[in-house]
C-alpha cells in the first residue's frame, strides 16, 4: 500500500506499519493493523479517505478504541485512530468537539465555562465520535440528548451536516453503525448552569463510577447491553459467573457487567468469555444478552491466510 502521496501533501501526518492495537485498546488485546494512520487535521482524514477509495483498501475507524475489542490477528487495510483529532470550541451555550476529543474532557469543559447538560459523560472514556457512534450514556444521559448536529465524513468523500433527528438516536446506537461514515466534529447544545452545582454532580457521578466499576484494571467498559426488564449485572451474578477467569480474562469480582484483563488476556479469551456468559444466561434464564462492546478485525486463523 502506497501512500508516499499522502505524506508528501501532509508531512506532519503519523502512519505506522503492522503496528499492535494491544498499544491503543483499553482491553490492551488485538493484533497488528497492516497500515495505522492518525489525523489530525480534517484534511488529513480527507486525504486517507480519498486515498482508500481510490486504492480500494479495507477502512477501519476507531475512535479512542475503548469500548471495542480488536482480534488477535489485527486489522487488515488501513486502520484511522482518530485521537489526534481533538480540538474543543465554545460559543455562548454551543460547544463544538472534534470527534477525537475524550468526551470525558468534553464534559470538563463545558463545567469550565458554567454549562450543564454534559455532567453524566464525566466518567465515560470514549471519545466524542465514539460516543456518538454509539449514543453512549451514563447515569440517566444520553449524548443525543444535547447534540444538535454533526459534521461527517461519508464513506465516498463529502462531508455533510446531520441533524439530531437525522442521526436516528436510540439506545446505544445511532444510524453511523449501519453508514459507517466518520464523526467529523459534533455540535452540542448546553444550557448555563451554576458551576458549583454542576461540578457537585460530576463529583457524585465520579464517585458512584470509581465505587462501583473495575477501573483499576484493563477493560472494555461494559461489555452487554441491559437487557429490557433485567440488570446484566445481577443475571450474571445470579448464574455464579462473577470472577470467573478465562485465560487471562475475568468477569470482574467488582461490577459482573465488566471483563477485565487481569493478566495478558488475548481477545480471544475475551471472546470466549464473552460467549460463554451469553449461553448460560441465555439457558438459565431464557435472556438474550445482545453485547454493546464491538469486535472488530480477524482472528490468527483467519490472518493466517492472507
Amino acid at each position: 500500500m502506497d501512500y508516499t502521496e499522502i505524506l508528501k501533501q501532509h508531512p506532519n501526518l503519523i502512519v505506522k506499519k503492522d503496528e499492535p492495537l494491544s498499544n491503543y485498546t483499553y482491553t490492551e488485546t488485538g493484533g497488528p493493523a497492516d497500515l495505522l494512520f492518525f489525523p489530525a487535521t480534517v484534511a488529513e482524514v480527507s486525504a486517507i479517505i480519498d486515498w482508500v477509495h481510490e486504492e480500494n483498501h479495507p477502512l477501519t475507524i476507531l475512535g479512542n478504541a475503548s469500548n471495542l475489542i480488536v482480534q488477535d490477528g489485527g486489522i487488515r487495510g488501513v486502520t484511522v485512530i482518530l485521537t489526534e483529532l481533538k480540538t474543543i470550541k465554545v460559543d455562548g451555550t454551543t460547544m463544538v468537539a472534534q470527534s477525537g476529543a475524550p468526551i470525558i474532557g468534553v464534559s470538563e469543559t463545558a463545567y469550565e465555562h458554567e454549562l450543564t447538560g454534559l455532567e453524566f459523560a464525566c466518567g465515560i472514556p470514549g471519545s466524542t465520535g465514539g460516543a456518538v457512534y454509539m449514543n453512549a450514556g451514563a447515569y440517566e444521559g444520553e449524548v443525543k440528548d444535547v447534540i444538535e448536529k454533526v459534521t461527517i465524513l461519508t464513506r465516498d468523500g463529502r462531508i455533510i451536516e446531520a441533524s439530531n433527528e437525522e442521526m436516528e438516536f436510540t439506545y446505544r446506537h445511532s444510524k453511523l453503525q449501519e453508514t459507517n461514515d466518520i464523526v467529523l466534529d459534533v455540535t452540542f447544545k448546553l444550557k448555563k448552569g451554576k458551576p458549583e452545582q454542576i461540578r457537585e454532580r460530576m463529583d457524585e457521578l465520579t464517585f458512584l463510577r470509581t465505587s462501583k466499576q473495575p477501573l483499576e484494571y484493563p477493560s472494555c467498559g461494559s461489555v452487554f447491553k441491559r437487557p429490557t426488564g433485567h440488570f446484566t449485572g445481577k443475571l450474571i451474578q445470579d448464574a455464579d459467573l462473577q470472577g470467573l477467569t478465562w485465560g487471562g480474562a475475568q468477569v470482574s469480582k467488582k461490577h459482573a457487567g465488566f471483563i477485565v484483563n487481569i493478566d495478558g488476556a488475548t481477545a480471544t479469551d475475551y471472546i470466549e468469555l464473552i460467549e460463554h456468559i451469553q449461553e448460560v444466561i441465555l439457558e438459565e434464564f431464557d435472556v438474550v444478552l445482545e453485547r454493546e462492546v464491538r469486535i472488530i478485525g480477524e482472528s490468527v486463523e483467519e490472518a493466517q491466510h492472507h
